[in-house]
């Protein structure tokens, strides 16, 4: 049996909040900001419909999203420093909406995401470094 360590008040309004005042507070940066808006420009409310369902299935376990966050960042040319902005954005934001629990629970999750997309896109610290086949015998 596996314990559900959610906390008991994450709703689909905090979710919404969330995402919505995180991303208005992206589109205002001044690092990340552009590399949003170039992907972005004139989608933004479908972006943010994703983005809710993304997060509405972590932390409701609603099942909605069915995306492949890894495809839509390989092009996006980021780098550790983005990510460590992007976090700190979420934080200052999670901070800013909830608190205890619940906001230990969005940040957790967002550095799982932060880590798996780092790894999947081969950059960061954890970027699996294998040696090229030229220098194998």
């Amino acid at each position: 049996m596996f314990l559900d360590d959610r906390p008991s008040d994450l709703s689909e309004p905090l979710v919404k909040q969330i995402v919505h005042t995180f991303y208005a507070r992206i589109r205002e940066d001044a690092v990340l900001g552009p590399i949003f808006e170039t992907r972005l420009a004139g989608r933004w409310d479908v972006h943010l419909g994703k983005m809710v369902d993304f997060w509405s299935s972590i932390a409701l376990k609603s099942g909605r999203y069915s995306g492949n966050p890894h495809a839509a960042h390989v092009s996006l040319g980021l780098e550790p420093a983005h990510f460590q902005r992007w976090l700190g954005l979420f934080e200052d934001t999670v901070h800013q909406v909830c608190e205890g629990p619940t906001a230990a629970f969005f940040i957790d999750r967002a550095h799982r995401i932060a880590s798996s997309l780092q790894i999947g896109l081969n950059i960061g610290p954890n970027a699996l470094r294998f040696p090229s086949r030229a220098a194998q015998p």
